[in-house]
Order: structure tokens, then sequence, then C-alpha cells
């Protein structure tokens, strides 16, 4: 499913199997301050055939920004991280790791496979949202990105 916004924006892949979650980033990203198309994807097997462009993502578009969950089904995030890092063609896309886990383990982790940064999910809707478009303008407005 995708959110449609400006066509000059950018292509966000959400990997996230809570639909809590999925419910609050697509709100976050329905605002119009928010410049990214954001694509959603539930478990770590789908994201990688999406940004793989396999079947059934063959027409997906390049994602430019990953928000990872750890916590998925079939195929982990840690997993999803450690692949994408080392693909000579996905290396590139920064990957957020956006979370509910703040242990310690799973933070050096990420960052030792190269997660761009690490963020641990605001339980209240507002703090989650605030959380997201955060990302969304750092990653939009302030650092540049292959591509763009």
């Amino acid at each position: 499913m995708t959110t449609s916004l400006p066509a000059n924006s950018f292509d966000v892949l959400l990997v996230e199997d809570d639909p809590g979650d999925v419910l609050m980033t697509r709100e976050a990203f329905a605002d119009d301050r928010i410049g990214g198309v954001l694509h959603v994807v539930n478990d770590g097997i789908e994201a990688m055939a999406f940004l793989r462009r396999e079947v059934p993502f063959t027409d997906a578009p390049e994602a430019d920004l990953v928000l990872l969950d750890l916590n998925l089904p079939r195929r982990g995030g840690i997993e999803v991280l450690a692949e994408i890092k080392a693909d000579e063609r996905l290396r590139r896309i920064p990957v957020v790791v956006l979370t509910t886990s703040d242990a310690v383990e799973d933070i050096d982790r990420s960052y030792q496979l190269h997660a761009n940064a690490y963020v641990t999910k605001a339980v209240d809707f507002d703090r989650f949202v605030d959380d997201v478009r955060s990302i969304d303008d750092f990653f939009v407005t302030v650092v540049r990105l292959p591509g763009h």
C-alpha cells in the first residue's frame, strides 16, 4: 500500500508488522509537512523482495529510506539490516531502526551492522508521530541522499 504525496518526494519503506504502528506512521505521513511516499511491508522477507524488486514487488520504486522494526515475523529486522548492508546495490539506502526494543544488545548490533540511526518507538501517539516526522524531516530536508 502506498500513501501518495507530491511527485518530487522520495520513497520510504516501512517494515512493520504491528497494524497500530503502521497506522500511526501513516498518520505522520498524512501531514502536509512530510515529504515522502510511504510503502509498507509486514515482514523481513517482503522487505527484501520489495528492495530487490522481486515478485510481487517488480514495479516497486527504489527506496530512499527504510524504517525498520526489529521484531518481525519470518525474517527478523537484524537479519534484514545485515542483508541490506551486505548488498552492494542496497547498502547506500539509509536504514533507521524504529523499534520498541531499548536493549543495549539490539542497539549495539544495529550500529555494528551500519544502521544509520536507532529510534525507540514512543508509546504515546503524539510523541510517536513527532518522532516519525523528525526522522522524515532530517532525511528529506537536512541531509543529502544519493540520487537527490
